[in-house]
């Protein structure tokens, strides 16, 4: 999903299977397809066409502190627009949550941290954080309450 988005639309599917094939992957053929199917599908899913279309960056490397923790973190999926910035993190989890409340404390924390390090990056700018369930596909916002009472100290 990093370098997908970036060739013809056309050409997506024999790159996926291209890429996958590699040895070094150590993957069946049926795991090969599966994985190929499941990436298509996010790439091809209407409702993910900003996440990855014309100014969406992939694997945005950040480094700063929350608090007084170190942060080191790569963003999957990163989306600015003039009045929002959208940050995506691809999840695997199966089955995954269905619901926002759902969602494992680890991953709350990790959005939480990602979103206060971009805040100080753009000021003024909504900060949504979006889970990319790749089981389904579809998308669960984290819910900000729950983001605010995360302790970043």
């Amino acid at each position: 999903m990093q370098l997908l988005p970036e060739m013809p639309v056309a050409e997506r599917s024999a790159a996926a299977r291209r890429w996958l094939a590699r040895p070094a992957h150590g993957l069946d053929e049926a795991a090969r397809e599966e994985i190929r199917a499941e990436t298509l599908r996010v790439l091809d899913h209407p409702d993910f066409a900003d996440l990855f279309g014309p100014g969406s960056r992939a694997e945005v490397p950040m480094v700063g502190t929350v608090g007084t923790r170190p942060l080191a973190a790569q963003i999957d999926r990163l989306v600015v627009t003039e009045t929002e910035v959208k940050i995506v993190d691809f999840k695997t989890n199966r089955p995954p949550p269905r619901t926002a409340e759902e969602i494992p404390g680890l991953y709350v924390s990790q959005m939480a941290a990602y979103r206060h390090a971009l805040r100080r990056i753009y000021p003024g700018l909504a900060i949504r954080c979006l889970l990319l369930w790749t089981d389904g596909p579809f998308i669960t916002e984290v819910d900000p309450g729950r983001m605010d009472a995360v302790a970043l100290t």
